[in-house]
């Protein structure tokens, strides 16, 4: 009796019936799902570099154009002061407060670097070399990116990102020529703008870890203020030139740490949370092409043909650099 009984319950549990509780092989389950999410962040880190990448585009031209009557210094301090206020009522508004001690060390390191070094080796450097040079060797930053990168933060170095950086910086090297003035490049002022890439290249890697453990507003909030303190030492400098400076100066210097400082630094922090520095770091190469539009439309700058040429390579680059791999297909 218990043996037939036993029989059945095994009848029962028929292999057809187990094999259909068995996962197929080659089924992906709920990984469509992971996919779809990968690709939504993906799509809204885009967004927010693209945002960061239009800012910081006309930062090169307000730059320009507020530079002929406030220093490097002043301006990096003003830009920051008022990026601090900007970013600090954001902070209370969203009642985020003070970051853990673990985001600090990459706050501190970026603050300096990057928020503190790159803005006054940059404006400094742009004093003394043309425009062209200038975004040449700033571009030298997303290479540093990828390559630390790749060291310090084990992002690796994948031949795609790496062609993409290539004909990123071949196209940023055209653009640089094309809108270049004749003659002899100051030393001083390229070896500034080697200083700036250096910074901000440093900042994005000491970035990144931070914003495992605090929000993109607060690293870039605290970041910001950090960079203010090193720029402190500008304040009597800005104090003399706003005065004497025309007015123009004053909403130049308000938009700087508003737009360009405030929000396009808040965003890039966003997209580096969703994304690796070096592929991140290659989108900044749309910046010079950028510029160049910006500065066709606002300064009656009219762009040289080889500039349309190293924008469409800066293009492909960038393209190159964020095409994600194919995934293998498991054949059932």
């Amino acid at each position: 009796m218990i043996e037939s009984r036993a029989a059945s319950a095994a009848g029962a549990r028929s292999p057809e019936r187990d094999e259909k509780r068995r996962p197929r092989k080659g089924t992906r389950g709920p990984k469509p799902d992971v996919a779809s999410t990968r690709q939504e962040t993906d799509y809204r880190a885009l967004a927010a570099a693209g945002i960061t990448i239009v800012l910081w585009a006309s930062a090169f031209v307000v730059i320009r154009d507020a530079g002929e009557h406030i220093s490097a210094g002043a301006l990096a301090l003003g830009r920051l002061a008022t990026g601090a206020l900007v970013l600090g009522a954001f902070l209370l508004v969203r009642k985020q407060g003070i970051p853990p001690k673990a985001a600090w060390p990459g706050i501190l390191v970026s603050g300096v670097a990057w928020f503190g070094v790159y803005m006054v080796a940059l404006n400094a450097g742009e004093q003394r070399i043309d425009a062209g040079t200038a975004s040449l060797v700033i571009n030298l930053g997303p290479i540093l990116m990828a390559a630390l990168g790749g060291w310090l933060l084990k992002e690796g170095f994948p031949a795609q990102l790496m062609v993409g950086l290539a004909l990123g910086f071949a196209g940023a090297v055209l653009v640089g020529f094309a809108s270049s003035d004749r003659g002899s490049a100051s030393l001083i002022g390229v070896s500034l703008c080697g200083l700036a890439a250096a910074g901000s290249a440093i900042g994005v890697i000491a970035q990144k870890p931070a914003l495992r453990h605090a929000t993109a507003l607060q690293v870039t909030t605290f970041g910001n203020a950090i960079g203010a303190l090193v720029c402190l030492p500008f304040a009597g400098s800005l104090i003399r030139e706003v005065a004497a400076a025309p007015s123009s100066a004053l909403l130049e210097i308000v938009y700087l740490g508003a737009f360009p400082t405030a929000l396009a630094f808040s965003t890039w922090a966003y997209a580096l949370s969703r994304t690796t520095a070096g592929k991140l770091g290659a989108t900044t190469y749309l910046v010079p092409v950028l510029v160049v539009l910006v500065s066709w439309v606002v300064l009656d700058e009219i762009p040289a043909a080889l500039s349309f040429a190293g924008g469409a390579l800066c293009l492909i680059g960038v393209a190159v650099s964020r095409r994600r791999p194919r995934e293998k297909v498991e054949e059932t």
